[in-house]
């Protein structure tokens, strides 16, 4: 595992965090988008008070490292590798909490097959050497979700949920798969879920312990975060190479084998 100061600079280089590639125009217009009340960048979640444009973008800053300066419209934005390396200790501690309960029942899902995915399958591997159940609801459920014109169905690799389209995993912020999986399970709803995009949203709005990853121009899981329905968010680049992703996983996943 690298040490702190050498992840930070990983997460910098492969712009993980730092200087990321999400523009400071594309941060912006969803913070707007959500202040509206556009259900899209709610990713599943209601909220207790209203959120001003202006709100959102100070929280952004506080819990994610974007530019505070709201004058600063366009352009570079960055991500604070600090709050990210924080973010994953502290989502490490939850899941090592929850690994040291007898058999508890976890559901992965991820929205990012071409990126988080990587994250996401050491970590399920863990967990189940660990002794957790791995659920995996509503396997096969298809629906015609907005947006995209044909139906999707969920489907599992090595127990982390995606959606799949004709054969091939895809891209999604979509909180239907993850509330129908939720129903499957009716009285029993998981211990903890781990996820991303509306799979954490959708959790999380139903009350289930969650932790999550997310973008800087995903801000609808950090105010969930920040109202008490999300445990945990990691703030980072949600769609760098793969591989990219080894040491900060690495790091996620011996944190959680330290803390057992």
């Amino acid at each position: 595992m690298l040490s702190r100061d050498q992840l930070r600079e990983h997460l910098v280089r492969s712009r993980i965090a730092g200087d990321v590639a999400t523009s400071r125009e594309n941060n912006l217009d969803h913070y707007s988008s959500l202040a509206n009340g556009d259900p899209y960048y709610r990713l599943g979640l209601t909220f207790d008070q209203p959120w001003s444009y202006r709100d959102i973008l100070a929280l952004m800053a506080k819990s994610a490292g974007v530019v505070a300066d709201p004058g600063h419209r366009w352009g570079q934005d960055t991500i604070d590798p600090d709050l990210t390396i924080d973010a994953v200790d502290a989502m490490a501690e939850r899941i090592a909490a929850m690994l040291s309960r007898p058999e508890p029942r976890i559901l992965f899902a991820t929205g990012h097959p071409t990126g988080l995915l990587a994250i996401h399958l050491p970590l399920a591997a863990l967990c189940a050497e660990r002794g957790a159940r791995l659920l995996t609801p509503a396997e096969g459920w298809t629906y015609a979700g907005s947006g995209f014109g044909r139906p999707r169905r969920i489907r599992y690799l090595q127990d982390v949920a995606m959606l799949d389209d004709k054969g091939g995993f895809v891209h999604t912020h979509d909180a239907a798969p993850m509330r129908h999986m939720l129903e499957e399970l009716g009285g029993e709803p998981p211990d903890l879920v781990i996820a991303d995009h509306g799979w954490a949203g959708a959790a999380g709005e139903a009350g289930v312990p969650t932790v999550a990853f997310a973008d800087s121009n995903d801000p609808g899981l950090f105010v969930g975060e920040a109202e008490g329905k999300i445990d945990v968010v990691v703030p980072l680049d949600d769609n760098v190479l793969p591989r990219y992703y080894a040491p900060l996983t690495a790091r996620l996943v011996t944190q959680v084998s330290r803390a057992l």
